[in-house]
């Protein structure tokens, strides 16, 4: 388990520097340098002055956290995602950073690594440290979502961004991926491609998977193509090793597809890198579109096609949720976030016209 959070404080040969040390240097009481931190009206100008001068010169930083928990808010939010490694996620989590701390929030950072086990563990510490909000995108494994119910049942918001599970009456923010995968799909049989494979997985909070699989059905029927069983591949994971054993399965097939759609970026590189092994030309013989336009993307030869996804637009409106359902002070109306703005980026992998 990690934890990650963005408010630090300031230690001095190791340890926190306290108003107890600045009141042991000014021979004052520590009531009067909490007082003078916050500007008291009881405390005179040049009191004040000096404190802040003082603690300034020591180091100290006014540990935000223990003084939320003193008064039963800790002014932080929880964000328990699968790893921080993958690009998307990263976004994701710069985005809320950001619009946390316009509002004087920290984030606390757990990964679940896609474990049930650890997500129920990070979220029961979550709880514990009695954070005013979370922020969640489900790890691969969950199927039970019953753990989150200790926020929901307190009034702690809750919001659940991409990977959202299934009946769970809470904010959550999405894309709209059954379109996403409409155009991914539509854009290979643009290229010419009539055979196109897809990779998903049948994981419980699987919507966004199977809204990029109707997308990818319904472009196919739309234009005449049929669809074949054996062209879909269900992943346990989705890991670059499970892209090359799915797609050694689809080079095996005869005729293999000439084009896929990967519901992710790492999948399309291993599908590219399998395909070069094989000594099959990608994007002559075998045309292919990731997804999020991760940094990868543009490293690999070829460069991936890919469908953008706002990562960074998602995590500040997920923050702002947890922010003005708190200030709300009441019990909001659970909603849902859906951007529209996904887009296909052209690049050498699927440009066969």
């Amino acid at each position: 388990m990690y934890i990650f959070t963005t408010n630090y404080i300031v230690m001095e040969e190791h340890r926190h520097v306290t108003i107890y040390d600045i009141a042991e240097r000014l021979n004052l009481a520590t009531s009067t340098i909490s007082r003078a931190l916050k500007d008291h009206h009881s405390i005179s100008d040049k009191t004040i002055k000096k404190v802040k001068k003082t603690a300034e010169e020591m180091g100290f930083v006014p540990n935000t956290l223990a003084a939320g928990l003193r008064g039963n808010k800790s002014k932080t939010i929880g964000v328990l995602i699968p790893t921080i490694t993958q690009p998307f996620l990263s976004s994701l989590i710069s985005g809320i950073e950001v619009t946390a701390r316009k509002s004087d929030y920290s984030v606390i950072i757990m990964q679940s690594h896609d474990s049930h086990e650890e997500e129920v563990n990070m979220a029961k510490s979550l709880y514990s440290s009695r954070v005013s909000g979370v922020i969640c995108s489900l790890a691969m494994e969950t199927k039970d979502t019953s753990h989150f119910e200790q926020f929901s049942n307190n009034n702690i918001p809750l919001v659940f961004v991409d990977r959202v599970p299934k009946g769970y009456n809470t904010f959550r923010v999405v894309i709209d991926n059954y379109t996403a995968g409409y155009k991914a799909t539509k854009h290979l049989i643009d290229q010419g491609c009539k055979r196109i494979a897809h990779m998903t997985t049948s994981a419980e909070f699987g919507n966004l998977y199977n809204e990029r699989k109707r997308g990818y059905m319904d472009a196919l029927a739309e234009h005449g193509l049929p669809l074949k069983e054996e062209f879909i591949i269900n992943l346990k994971a989705m890991t670059y090793d499970e892209g090359v054993k799915a797609s050694n399965k689809l080079f095996g097939l005869k005729p293999p597809p000439d084009g896929l759609f990967a519901p992710g970026d790492i999948l399309a590189v291993s599908a590219v890198q399998t395909a070069k092994k094989r000594g099959i030309k990608v994007p002559q013989d075998f045309a292919v579109i990731g997804f999020n336009n991760d940094p990868i993307s543009e490293i690999i030869e070829p460069n991936i096609s890919t469908i953008t996804h706002p990562a960074e637009k998602m995590g500040k409106a997920a923050a702002n949720i947890v922010i003005d359902t708190i200030k709300s002070a009441k019990e909001e109306e659970a909603k849902e976030i859906t951007f529209l703005n996904t887009e296909v980026l052209i690049r050498e992998s699927s440009k066969k016209i």
